[in-house]
Order: C-alpha cells, then sequence, then structure tokens
C-alpha cells in the first residue's frame, strides 16, 4: 500500500505540473475576465476538509459575487442570484476548479479522491467520518463526481465515496480522470 501511495503523489506532482505548465496562460485570460466582468478578487480561497479532516485553504477561480453566503451552492436559496455572468461559464466548463492544482502540487489535495467537504457541511463530514472515508487524501475529482456531481445526494455521494476507498487503485483513479473528461466535455451532472 505504500507504494501505491508513493505512486499515486508521484502521479499527482507530475499531473498538476503539467497541467499548471498548460494552464498558466488561459489562467490569466481567466482572471482578467473575472475582473472585467465582476468587482472583487479573481480567485477565492475556500476553507475545506482534507485528510484526517483538517482544514485547508482551497483556491478557485470566482465564480459568485461578493457577499455571498459561505455555504454549498445547492443551499442558496436562488442559486442564479449569485453567481457571475462570468461565473456560469466557468461552472458549466469547470474551469474555476483548475486552480485546485496548487493544491495538489502542495500535497492537500490529490488529482482523484472524494471531493473536499466544506467547513461547514458537517452532515458530509460526519458520515464521511463514520465511513472512514476522511483518510482519503481529497481530490479534484472523484468517483461520486463523475457518478451525478451536483445531483447526488449527501448519502449517496457517501456511499460512492466508501466505494472508491474500497475500490482504490491506479488503475481504477485513471478511468475516473477519462470518465471526468467525458463528463466535463459533454457537461453532466452540473447543476449551478
Amino acid at each position: 500500500m505504500v507504494s501505491q501511495l508513493r505512486l499515486k503523489r508521484l502521479f499527482d506532482i507530475t499531473f498538476a505540473v503539467i497541467m499548471l505548465l498548460i494552464f498558466a496562460p488561459p489562467f490569466a485570460l481567466i482572471a482578467m475576465a473575472i475582473r472585467l466582468t465582476s468587482p472583487g478578487p479573481a480567485i477565492y480561497w475556500s476553507d475545506r476538509v482534507g485528510t484526517d479532516n483538517r482544514i485547508f485553504r482551497m483556491p478557485k477561480f470566482r465564480t459568485m459575487k461578493i457577499g455571498t453566503p459561505t455555504v454549498s451552492t445547492h443551499l442558496l436559496s436562488d442559486p442564479d442570484a449569485y453567481v457571475t455572468s462570468f461565473g456560469k461559464f466557468l461552472r458549466k466548463t469547470s474551469l474555476d476548479e483548475l486552480l485546485q492544482l496548487w493544491s495538489i502540487l502542495v500535497g492537500d489535495m490529490s488529482v482523484v479522491g472524494p471531493r473536499p467537504a466544506l467547513f461547514n457541511q458537517g452532515d458530509l463530514i460526519a458520515l464521511r467520518s463514520e465511513a472512514g472515508v476522511q483518510k482519503i487524501t481529497p481530490g479534484l475529482t472523484g468517483w461520486a463526481q463523475i457518478s451525478g456531481r451536483d445531483e447526488l445526494a449527501i448519502p449517496e455521494k457517501v456511499k460512492l465515496d466508501v466505494e472508491y476507498l474500497q475500490q482504490r487503485s491506479f488503475w481504477f483513479d485513471l478511468k475516473i480522470i477519462f470518465l471526468t473528461f467525458s463528463r466535463v466535455i459533454h457537461r453532466q451532472g452540473v447543476s449551478h
């Protein structure tokens, strides 16, 4: 298992470095577009729950208006009222998530793992902790992410996180990465 974890970390670092180099020019354009279309910073730092329920700061391109409550989007009474015009595009294309490559590089995240919960998603954190999922490094994408994303209820997400915990392997991670690219291209499972 130790060699598998080392292989996963080596893959994470290699993947993050390559993708950060490829996406550096588009990142600059995205940041400029955010600043030109809405007031506030281009990058939003979100407090997330990482390995063993440790809080870490995760960067995302800002898609919400300044002053939006810090809750999961589906808990907002009218999510569309908070998303910026350019933010809608970023969310539909999942480009807002790509800054998380930094979190992968520094070891707070992995390419594949359960999506990191917001610090205040007590129900999700509790269910994951009961199931032992909190031991896995959270990911940019994951088994639950490609199996429904925004459309899944929390117990279903945790069930899929447990499946990932039980089936983890390098090849399973590659399958999830491949399926992620397919879902993003077809924009499946994104509701906000």
